[in-house]
């Protein structure tokens, strides 16, 4: 007799075999994303993107904490609900999710959205329009061993619940995606460290420096003296190669000092201290920012200090004035120059009547100004394609 189900049991364990083959391809689909991208902020997106088309879960945005000060930012999002989409409600204040979390309570489970601090509001006001109806979210822990990182949330076009088989599936995505950025924290360290080894060996040039010219004003002034009687032109050449030496040793020592001074970057590498401190603005104002490096070189520390004081007037012109969703910091490097370029899309501003003192322009072009570059400011009032600035410094000839 034919199997009334449609099904015979013989094709169970193949039905199965399928799900696994599927789950496997998957998982091999995601980690080549984790590792082919150049930066986490690009592979994170990558992968919410192929949860999407992979498991049909369209909706997804992911928290990352801070190692440095333990602020929770959003590090990827994707078609987000429009209650989402305003970056108030996307900051680095607690909720939920965020307090299970550091509470290490959270485990990979759907959450109800009137439980969701972050949305319950508009829930509570019934305005699907605002949350496209939705009624869960699963939110999935992200740890590299016992290292805590971050939550995963996504959730499906029906908005339904999650099923265990979906979890846990998640829960092994969320194992690639915590690999994915430990390897990336790994690499910044790294280049912490040397900077830290470069300090060292700008402190010992400094002393090997200062003690040349020391020695060499010394032993000028000791033939000074010498021929102070006898040969009093001679002297007087001796003395004056001493006061050039002195000047030369000062220039150098005053030089090298500048090199060594950790404020504002407090020893990082500049794409790190960028990275830092966007991932800070982000926390605080729910804007995600975009950052991506292309061929930097280690520059003088002036020059560094200077880029990123630019860069940080920039985040803060737009946290101020733009209304923006989202910004792009792009740091490119040439045989001759290091191109900073800060990019918003919010609503902009007239450059003809507005006070270039009050966008802080004038701060930003006069510190381009003292590393001998230029500073661009490109933008239109109400204009969809928002402000640039672009900040173009020649790269000195010892860094070349």
């Amino acid at each position: 007799m034919d199997d009334q189900r449609g099904i015979s049991p013989a094709d169970s364990p193949a039905r199965a075999e399928d799900a696994h083959v599927r789950e496997l391809r998957i998982l091999n689909a995601i980690a080549e994303a984790l590792n082919s991208s150049p930066d986490v902020q690009r592979a994170l997106e990558r992968t919410l993107g192929l949860v999407a088309d992979l498991l049909g879960l369209r909706t997804g945005w992911i928290w990352l904490m801070d190692a440095e000060t333990g602020q929770f930012y959003n590090a990827a999002a994707r078609n987000l609900p429009p209650y989402l989409q305003k970056p108030v409600r996307m900051t680095g204040r607690p909720c939920m999710c965020i307090d299970e979390f550091n509470d290490g309570a959270l485990t990979p489970k759907n959450i109800d959205m009137i439980q969701c601090t972050r949305l319950q509001p508009a829930v509570m006001r019934q305005a699907t329009d605002l949350t496209h109806g939705l009624a869960y979210h699963a939110s999935i822990p992200l740890y590299f061993q016992d290292k805590p990182l971050g939550i995963l949330n996504v959730t499906g076009p029906s908005w339904r619940r999650l099923t265990d088989e979906e979890l846990n599936l998640l829960s092994t995505i969320a194992y690639q995606v915590g690999i994915a950025i430990d390897r990336a924290r790994l690499a910044d360290e790294s280049a912490h460290l040397a900077r830290a080894e470069e300090r060292t060996r700008l402190a010992r040039e400094i002393h090997d420096t200062l003690a040349q010219g020391l020695t060499a004003i010394a032993l000028h002034l000791e033939g000074a003296l010498n021929n102070l009687s006898a040969k009093p032109e001679r002297a007087k050449q001796r003395l004056e190669r001493a006061l050039e030496t002195a000047r030369e040793s000062l220039e150098e020592a005053r030089r090298s000092v500048l090199d060594l001074r950790e404020a504002p970057l407090a020893g990082k590498p500049l794409a790190t201290a960028i990275r830092s401190s966007s991932r800070a603005f982000t926390s605080e104002t729910g804007i995600r920012v975009r950052v991506r490096v292309d061929g930097v070189r280690a520059l003088p520390l002036r020059v560094e200090a200077e880029l990123f004081r630019i860069a940080q007037e920039a985040l803060a012109n737009i946290r101020r004035h733009a209304e923006a969703t989202e910004v792009e910091i792009t740091l490119q490097s040439t045989a001759k120059d290091v191109r900073l370029s800060v990019r918003d899309n919010g609503h902009g501003f007239d450059l003809g009547t507005v006070a270039a003192d009050r966008q802080g322009i004038v701060g930003m072009r006069e510190r381009a100004r003292l590393l001998g570059g230029t500073l661009r400011v490109t933008s239109r009032r109400r204009s969809p394609s928002g402000t640039t600035v672009v900040a173009a410094v020649p790269v000195p000839e010892g860094t070349r």
